[in-house]
């Protein structure tokens, strides 16, 4: 019986370390040239019961912190993920041109925790340029609602044609898996 105590504290600490390395990210899921995420950041879970409004993933809120030539993204996103098979894979910031700034690949399935915020650094605009936020969904793209808006002004919802930059969707970085 006076086994039990160290082997539940060794049990605790490493589900509590797979639990961190799931959540976290790493160079790979950023675009070249820019820094990688920041996982430390607003990476615990946000436990709501707000559902996504459609079959994409939803962009409800978008948060900036950095400076000129470094800003860092915290997005949240309502997803209606099942699992592997369906789940927002990523977020994204796009260029009114198109051009992909940044992406924050998730790597796991977001099924017990949505919302949900991620974050990730080295975005490299200017305050007054105007960037879109959007996420993605493993099965169904591109689709769900975003956010335009700026460093100076900040961001609010806004609607895109279906087909904007849709080819985005193959460009690196790209997910590997999912977690779970």
């Amino acid at each position: 019986m006076k086994q039990a105590g160290p082997r539940i504290a060794i049990f605790i600490a490493g589900v509590t370390a797979l639990a961190l390395t799931a959540c976290g990210g790493g160079p790979a899921n950023t675009v070249p040239g820019s820094a990688p995420p920041t996982p430390g950041l607003f990476d615990q879970p946000t436990p709501t019961s707000t559902p996504a409004s459609s079959d994409g993933a939803d962009v409800i809120a978008v948060s900036v912190s950095g400076s000129l030539g470094d800003y860092s993204l915290s997005v949240t996103v309502a997803s209606p993920d099942t699992g592997c098979g369906s789940y927002a894979d990523w977020w994204e910031a796009v260029s009114e041109e198109g051009e992909l700034l940044t992406r924050r690949v998730l790597l796991h399935s977001h099924v017990d925790e949505q919302p949900f915020t991620r974050s990730a650094g080295g975005l490299n605009v200017q305050p007054n340029d105007t960037v879109i936020i959007r996420a993605h969904m493993t099965d169904v793209g591109y689709g769900g609602s975003v956010m335009r808006g700026s460093v100076a002004d900040g961001f609010s919802p806004a609607e895109l044609p279906p087909d904007f930059a849709s080819s985005l969707e193959r460009q690196d970085p790209l997910p590997t898996g999912c977690g779970f």
